[in-house]
C-alpha cells in the first residue's frame, strides 16, 4: 500500500478541536495519505518519509465539501422563470411541475449524463461529497430509475416522492400520498438512504409530512426534511419529531423552531444560493448558532430555484448576508455538512477519516469568502486520488 506525503501547506484546515480553534488551523503543516485515508498529520518539519511527495508551494489545504442538499437528476432548465423572478415574479413551488414533464421526457442516457456533468463541475470547485435526491419524476418507474442514476454517483441519495404532488393527483393528494408511501416508497427504498419530503404551502402538510416519513423510516431509510422555506411552517418540528438528520432550508422560524432544532440535535440546512436567486430573505445564521445549532451549507442546486453547483459560493453568501464568520461557513460547508449526512468518516482532515481535500490556490481559506467568483480549487482529492 503506497503512501503520499503532501508538504508545504502553508494553511491546514483539520476541522479537529485537538488543534485548537474552530477550525483546528496549523501552518507550516503537512499530511500523509494511504489507503485512501488520512495516516498522519502535523508540522512540515515533523512529516514522515512517504513512498511519494508534494509540495503545495504554500497553499492552503482544507478538507472537501460536504454538499448535503441537491437536486441532480433533472432535464431541461428554467432560465426563463428565473428572469421572470428577475423582473419581479415572486418565486413559488409550482415550477416543479415543468421539470416533471421534462424529467420523464428524458431517457436515462441524457438524465445520467446531466448528472455526471454537474458532478464533475462540482468537483473541480473542492464537492468531495454531495447528496443527491429525486423528486422531478414523481411515478414509480421515473423515482426508482431517478434514484438508481444517482447512486452512480454517490452513497448518499435521497428519496423525493414527496417533492410536490404529481399532475395526475391534483385532486387527490391522499391518493399521491398512498401511492408515495406504497408502491413508490418499495421501488425506491433499494436505490436510496434517505428518505425527504417538502413540507410547505402547495406541497405536503404535518400529517401528510409525518406519514410519508415514518413510512420511510419503516422501510430503512433516514429522514431528513425540507422545511420553512417560503414561511413560517410546521416542516421544523415534524423533522423533530421523527428524528431527522437535517431541516433544510429553514429560512422562516420562530423561536420554538430554533429551540427545537438544537433540543433536538437536528442540522439547520442553510441553502443561500437559494435566497440568492428567488431574492428572498437569508436565513438568520446568527440566530441559530447563537442557539447552539449546528449548521450545514449546502447548495440545493437544481434547475428552479437556484442553479448553482458551487460551495465557495455559498461561503461567500453565508459570510456576507447571513453574518457568518469565515472560519463557522467553511465548517458548516464540510463538518457540518458530513454531520447533516451522519458521516464521521468526512468533512475533516483527521487520522483514519477519508482523504478528501482541496488545494486551494491562496494562503488561507479566507479567500473562500474574500475573493467571491474567483476559482481558487486547483486539486482536488476523493480517498486520496486526485480527479
Amino acid at each position: 500500500m503506497s503512501s503520499q506525503l503532501l508538504t508545504g501547506i502553508g494553511s491546514l484546515v483539520t476541522n479537529d478541536p485537538a488543534h485548537g480553534g474552530p477550525l483546528g488551523e496549523l501552518r507550516d503543516a503537512a499530511l500523509v495519505i494511504e489507503g485512501g485515508k488520512i495516516a498522519w498529520v502535523g508540522s512540515r518539519r515533523a512529516a514522515p518519509a512517504a513512498d511519494a511527495s508534494t509540495d503545495c508551494g504554500d497553499r492552503a489545504v482544507i478538507p472537501g465539501f460536504v454538499d448535503s442538499h441537491s437536486h441532480l437528476v433533472f432535464a431541461g432548465d428554467r432560465a426563463e422563470e428565473f428572469a421572470a423572478r428577475m423582473s419581479g415574479t415572486p418565486y413559488s413551488a409550482g415550477g416543479i411541475r415543468t421539470t416533471v414533464a421534462a424529467t420523464r421526457a428524458a431517457a436515462d442516457e441524457q438524465l445520467t449524463a446531466n448528472v455526471a456533468r454537474l458532478v464533475a463541475e462540482m468537483r473541480r470547485q473542492g464537492t468531495t461529497t454531495v447528496e443527491i435526491k429525486s423528486g422531478y419524476g414523481l411515478t414509480v418507474g421515473d423515482e426508482a430509475r431517478s434514484l438508481a442514476i444517482a447512486s452512480g454517483f454517490t452513497d448518499e441519495t435521497t428519496y423525493l416522492g414527496a417533492h410536490v404532488v404529481a399532475p395526475e393527483f391534483a385532486d387527490d393528494p391522499a391518493g399521491y400520498v398512498d401511492l408515495v408511501t406504497g408502491p413508490m416508497l418499495t421501488a425506491a427504498a433499494k436505490h436510496a438512504k434517505w428518505v425527504d419530503v417538502f413540507v410547505e404551502r402547495g406541497a405536503f402538510d404535518a400529517d401528510q409530512a409525518r406519514t410519508i416519513l415514518r413510512a420511510g423510516q419503516a422501510a430503512g431509510l433516514s429522514a431528513r426534511v425540507h422545511a420553512n422555506q417560503l414561511g413560517e411552517g410546521p416542516g421544523v418540528q415534524v423533522a423533530c419529531e421523527v428524528g431527522a438528520a437535517a431541516a433544510d432550508h429553514c429560512t422562516y422560524l420562530t423561536d420554538a423552531d430554533v429551540d427545537a432544532l438544537a433540543s433536538a440535535g437536528v442540522v439547520a440546512g442553510l441553502l443561500p444560493a437559494i435566497e440568492f436567486s428567488t431574492r428572498s430573505p437569508y436565513p438568520d445564521a446568527r440566530r441559530l448558532l447563537d442557539a447552539g445549532v449546528t449548521i450545514a451549507l449546502a447548495t440545493d442546486c437544481n434547475p428552479g430555484s437556484g442553479y448553482s453547483s458551487s460551495m465557495p459560493f455559498c461561503i461567500a453568501l453565508a459570510v456576507r448576508e447571513m453574518h457568518m464568520t469565515p472560519a463557522e461557513a467553511l465548517w458548516s460547508a464540510t463538518a457540518g455538512g458530513a454531520t447533516a449526512l451522519r458521516r464521521p468518516d468526512i468533512g475533516r482532515l483527521t487520522i483514519g477519516a477519508r482523504a478528501d481535500l482541496a488545494v486551494l490556490d491562496a494562503p488561507s481559506y479566507l479567500h473562500l469568502a474574500y475573493r467571491p467568483g474567483v476559482p481558487l480549487v486547483t486539486r482536488t482529492f476523493v480517498a486520496g486520488r486526485e480527479g
